[in-house]
């Protein structure tokens, strides 16, 4: 061991003595090697949650993201089987919870530990889409209620998701969809098939689908319906009048020059809000041919806009389903039926009272407003002129022979041309006609002197038949 210290002395005072330069003159290499370092995944924030009270809502959100797979640590259990509170929570959710009821399929979570936490693996199986999820509406009020069942019914959506602690059951909610149809005869175009479907079936907290069936696909009821407020709006701007009981009858009648009555049609339905477009206002205004229903939905959409207090009554006439309007004018009611006014004339169904209709419409008196007003259709626009020389029936036409002025009745003894008077020189049987047989100033009278054919009254001279 002595010797090699020795050695390695030896070798430090050479190598001191021979001086650094030596060793590093002339050209050298420096060679350094650098390894590649392998890819570590950067750290993601870890979702962890305390209590199962937190675990609930953050699985709540998932489902609300539609988030299908996550995993998240669980902390602080104090000794309690997590496991079992994991199931709990997920059974919970699925079964019990209104969106979990509507929205999820499955869910699984399996909990793995990991020294002072558990590392919980969830997977959630849906049963509806981000897009319907993210359509839920919660809702408070009723007058909330009915405001977003406007909304998806004016643009002809084919369903409504609710979520609310209203208790409603599916027979309200297709009572209130028929009376916001009817309601609204410009912004909905056609009353839809309604189905309701409700999550969870029992609770206070619970989501109602609303499905609409329609007759035509969304995107062309929404043409139809763009048609239908051009219409609206180019009717209501014709209408002429200096009262409102005036403008009102001007309404009535461009609607009667512009639809038909679909007699046809009329027979085959047996229910209100059929979907036939014959039903509708867009059948009345667009298509030009309508039954009660659809003229009635046609005259309120009229009249709300221009703001006339209107309203459509579903009733019966004649033991058939059929359809008509009450109005508010001058601090009154009346019944206003244009398709009939349409089929038997304005007189018929024109500004009608109670009393009026009691004989042959028949509806639900006690839940509409009495009509007890006093205009009449006389009122508006005076009484009926009796010389209306285009009615053969009327006593002041001249070509009417039981006119007692017309010169061709018979019975005329005033008119100087009439067949009756004495004095008309063109009645044969008339005294004063010198063609008059009877007449004796007519020569060819026989009582006539003059009469060269009577013997013995021409002078006694023969008559010379050259002459």
């Amino acid at each position: 061991m002595k010797h090699i210290v020795i050695l390695v002395l030896i070798f430090v005072a050479l190598f001191t003595s021979a001086g650094c330069g030596n060793l590093l003159e002339g050209d050298f290499e420096s060679v350094t090697y650098h390894e590649v370092a392998p890819y570590v995944k950067p750290p993601v924030e870890q979702i962890s949650v305390s209590d199962m009270d937190e675990f609930k809502e953050l699985l709540l959100q998932l489902i609300m993201e539609h988030e299908s797979v996550t995993q998240i640590q669980y902390y602080n259990f104090d000794g309690e089987d997590v496991h079992t509170e994991i199931q709990r929570v997920c059974n919970e959710i699925m079964h019990r919870h209104p969106i979990g009821v509507y929205a999820v399929e499955k869910i699984t979570a399996g909990a793995t530990r990991i020294v002072s936490y558990f590392e919980v693996d969830i997977e959630i199986i849906f049963k509806r889409t981000r897009e319907q999820l993210e359509s839920i509406v919660n809702v408070s009020t009723q007058r909330y209620m009915m405001t977003q069942l406007l909304s998806s019914m004016g643009q002809h959506k084919e369903e409504a998701v609710i979520r609310t602690s209203m208790q409603l059951s599916d027979e309200e909610i297709a009572e209130q969809i028929k009376e916001i149809y009817y309601e609204n005869p410009r912004r909905i175009v056609m009353l839809p098939f309604v189905t309701v479907e409700i999550f969870p079936a029992e609770g206070m907290d619970r989501i109602y689908e609303i499905k609409f069936g329609h007759a035509e696909s969304p995107g062309m009821l929404q043409q139809y319906g763009e048609n239908l407020s051009v219409s609206v709006r180019r009717n209501a701007e014709i209408a002429v009048g200096d009262t409102d009981a005036e403008i009102l009858l001007s309404l009535v009648g461009n609607l009667m020059a512009s639809t038909e009555f679909d007699e046809g049609t009329a027979r085959t339905i047996s229910t209100h809000g059929a979907q036939n477009f014959a039903a509708t206002a867009f059948g009345a205004l667009v298509r030009g041919s309508a039954v009660g229903e659809g003229f009635a939905m046609a005259f309120k959409a009229l009249c709300d806009e221009l703001g006339f207090d209107c309203r459509v009554v579903l009733g019966l006439l004649d033991g058939r389903v059929h359809a008509w309007n009450i109005v508010l004018l001058e601090g009154a009611f009346y019944h206003i039926d244009v398709a009939m006014c349409v089929v038997n004339g304005l007189e018929a169904a024109f500004l009608k009272t109670d009393e009026d209709f009691a004989e042959t419409y028949d509806w639900d008196k006690e839940n509409t407003v009495r009509c007890e007003g006093e205009l009449t259709l006389e009122d508006i626009i005076g009484p009926e002129e009796p010389d209306d020389l285009d009615d053969p029936d009327n006593p002041g036409n001249p070509e009417n022979p039981g006119d007692p002025d017309n010169p061709d009745n018979p019975n005329n003894t005033g008119d100087p041309d009439s067949s009756g008077n004495p004095d008309n020189t063109g009645d044969p049987d008339d005294p004063g006609d010198p063609d008059n047989p009877g007449d004796p100033d007519n020569q060819g009278a026989p009582d006539n002197p003059d009469n060269p054919g009577e013997p013995g009254e021409s002078d006694g001279e023969p008559i010379d038949e050259e002459e």
